[in-house]
């Protein structure tokens, strides 16, 4: 027990030493009034669009091996990568980059909560979610693809959770890649959406130029509707 604490309180550290660090050197090159500025935001669009358009095998790369390293060891979520693969990419290829670079991100995170926090996780999470064993005993592919589209739990614990059920790694990857397609989809269009009003503003569009943008509130309703629809199949899936 004192040797699982000590490596707790191990990965605590490290994690708050990569945060850190992180922090410094991106506030080092960033000021805050940089980053809320629309022409820095502009500009950027434009470099990233000439570095994209110049070398897009590259630059896809380096956001999926950003992207896995902001999911495993950051513990980051998706929707900010999401957005800012929407941004950079567009709809298609940024969908493709961030539910793959998510998906690697999450898998390596499961591999490493099965071997190394199962037993903390066990002590915190089983008996609220003791019910779902059978569930993925029945059909562990079918459930997890279930338990990823519906979500409902911050994306760290959700890609731990599953170490309780021993579910295999194949299944946990190709569940994720497939069960979080819907979400990101939605939330990269709406990042390929702002896009495409800075790109056509060359001042500060309003907040209503901005909503009632056809790029911004399709895929914003569709969005909030895949909300409710999961919300619904939450009480089914946890409760059962």
């Amino acid at each position: 027990m004192e040797k699982s604490n000590k490596f707790k309180l191990f990965i605590g550290l490290v994690y708050l030493i990569l945060i850190s660090l992180f922090l410094f050197f991106f506030f080092s090159k960033f000021s805050i009034q940089e980053l809320t500025s629309y022409d820095f935001i502009r500009e950027n669009r434009l470099y990233f669009f000439e570095l994209k358009k110049s070398n897009l095998i590259l630059i896809f790369f380096i956001f999926l091996g950003l992207t896995i390293l902001w999911v495993f060891p950051l513990l980051g979520f998706g929707s900010p990568v999401a957005l800012m693969g929407g941004f950079i990419f567009g709809k298609w290829i940024g969908t493709i980059v961030v539910v793959l670079g998510l998906s690697v991100g999450a898998t390596f995170l499961y591999i490493f909560g099965n071997y190394f926090l199962k037993e903390f996780i066990k002590e915190k999470l089983l008996n609220k979610y003791h019910k779902l064993e059978n569930k993925f005993k029945k059909s562990e592919f079918i459930y997890l693809l279930v338990y990823r589209f519906i979500g409902g739990i911050p994306w760290q614990i959700s890609c731990l959770l599953p170490t309780l059920f021993n579910v295999r790694v194949r299944n946990f990857f190709f569940a994720t890649l497939i069960g979080i397609v819907p979400q990101i989809f939605l939330a990269v269009s709406i990042g390929s959406g702002f896009e495409k009003i800075i790109d056509q503003n060359s001042e500060v569009p309003g907040i209503t130029e901005i909503i009632f943008s056809p790029d911004i509130y399709i895929p914003l309703v569709a969005f909030f509707s895949l909300i409710l629809v999961t919300i619904f199949l939450r009480k089914i899936f946890y409760k059962n």
